[in-house]
């Protein structure tokens, strides 16, 4: 499965998995206003046997399939793990 890869200037470590080239045809409008201007970063071919370095393949490639798109958003932290986990 071929697909490309862009980052945003607005969200620093968050990525944006399309499958095809330059086609945003299925991404939501928030989203891409979120991360601003896009820049293509590398395009991919997946498969169940490749390894990314943040992301499960077989998530990547299924969201693809059903909604045209992956989101990758940095790992927390781990004091955002902490915060998330604090009692309000």
């Amino acid at each position: 499965m071929q697909c490309a890869v862009y980052k945003g200037h607005k969200k620093i470590d968050h990525y944006l998995y399309v499958e095809k080239e330059g086609d945003f045809s299925r991404v939501p409008r928030a989203l891409l206003d979120m991360l601003g201007q896009l820049e293509l970063v590398i395009g991919l071919d997946l498969s169940p046997e490749r390894k990314l370095a943040q992301a499960d393949v077989n998530e990547v490639m299924q969201q693809l399939r059903e909604q045209g798109y992956y989101f990758q958003m940095p790992p927390k932290t781990g004091e955002e793990l902490l915060n998330s986990k604090a009692p309000n």
